[in-house]
């Protein structure tokens, strides 16, 4: 049964240096934010090993050190920061809902920053079986597959992490990996019981009847071996935006886009994007931190109807 609903100020989806900066800034305006993030560990900086062409950095630095330093930062200035992961939103005019799978928040600004680490259905049968054995959230379906056997596909620690999720219900996970090596080759959950790891194979296609019923994947070799199971959970990672949660709630391009004015503002009022989940054409950290800051202050504007921008709240 999902709780009640907690009401914030500013709701922040995504904590990339696009959500995090914003998440700095509208707290800062001592406005109650809370970041909905998926993982710490995933996105498109945190995957970074090297970065060195941000400003103020004296040497280069892992890209997971850098987010790790801009949260602390925003959480210091009081935002809240969850993992959990977003099913769908809801918008109107008074209220905007963010609907997660254990709690649904209501704030009165909503700033998008998903980034756009995305992709296409690309392995065959993936697209014919989503919803039928196919799924991109361990923590949405995995208690579906109680006594089965299922897989997750991806090397990264989001993927990693989704283990113990599954193991709950699962009585066998196979831990597919496309890379000979895991991004996090240390993780706890890569010693469960119930864990069968393989690495260096990429899943050639899902088969099934009404359902997903099997896989073939193929190794280095060029082999293709057969597994038999009910559940496939995919954490492959591409350039498409995310915004697979708006379900048509919020206006996109046809490349899944979420088009903004030079404000960050979207088609909705009170409802802003930022970072790389608007398709801005140069891909950068600083690109996305400056787009979370503009967010922030057309937030802090909507919300006390202002009508200047303010940009500093220090004595």
């Amino acid at each position: 049964m999902q709780e009640l609903s907690d009401t914030y100020d500013v709701i922040i989806i995504g904590g990339g240096p696009a959500g995090l900066t914003a998440a700095l800034y509208t707290s800062r305006a001592k406005l109650g934010t809370i970041i909905l993030d998926k993982s710490a560990s995933a996105g498109a900086l945190a995957y970074s090993s090297k970065i060195e062409n941000y400003p103020g950095l004296e040497k280069p630095v892992a890209g997971k050190k850098l987010l790790d330093t801009m949260r602390k930062q925003a959480l210091g200035f009081g935002a809240e920061y969850i993992e959990t992961q977003v099913v769908g939103i809801n918008l109107s005019e008074n209220i905007n809902e963010v609907i997660t799978m254990d709690k649904t928040y209501s704030g009165k600004a909503l700033i998008i920053a998903t980034g756009s680490m995305g992709r296409k259905p690309s392995v065959r049968g993936e697209a014919e079986f989503l919803g039928r054995g196919v799924s991109y959230c361990a923590i949405c379906d995995a208690a579906f597959y109680k006594g089965k056997t299922v897989c997750i596909v991806g090397s990264s620690e989001e993927a990693i992490k989704e283990i113990e999720v599954l193991a709950r219900f699962a009585d066998t996970v196979y831990l597919i990996s496309p890379t000979p090596k895991l991004k996090v080759e240390d993780h706890p959950n890569l010693k469960i019981p119930k864990l069968k790891l393989l690495l260096g194979y990429t899943v050639s296609t899902i088969e099934g009847s009404d359902v997903v019923e099997k896989i073939k994947i193929v190794g280095a070799d060029r082999k293709e071996i057969e597994l038999e199971l009910s559940g496939v959970f995919i954490y492959l990672h591409g350039s498409k935006p995310i915004t697979d949660f708006l379900t048509g709630a919020l206006k996109t391009s046809e490349d899944g886009c979420i088009p903004v004015n030079h404000m960050m503002e979207t088609s909705i009022p009170g409802v802003f994007a930022a970072g790389d989940v608007t398709c801005t054409e140069v891909r950068q950290v600083v690109v996305a931190a400056s787009q979370g800051c503009l967010a922030a202050l057309s937030a802090e504007k909507y919300i006390t109807q202002r009508k200047m921008l303010k940009s500093d709240w220090g004595k």
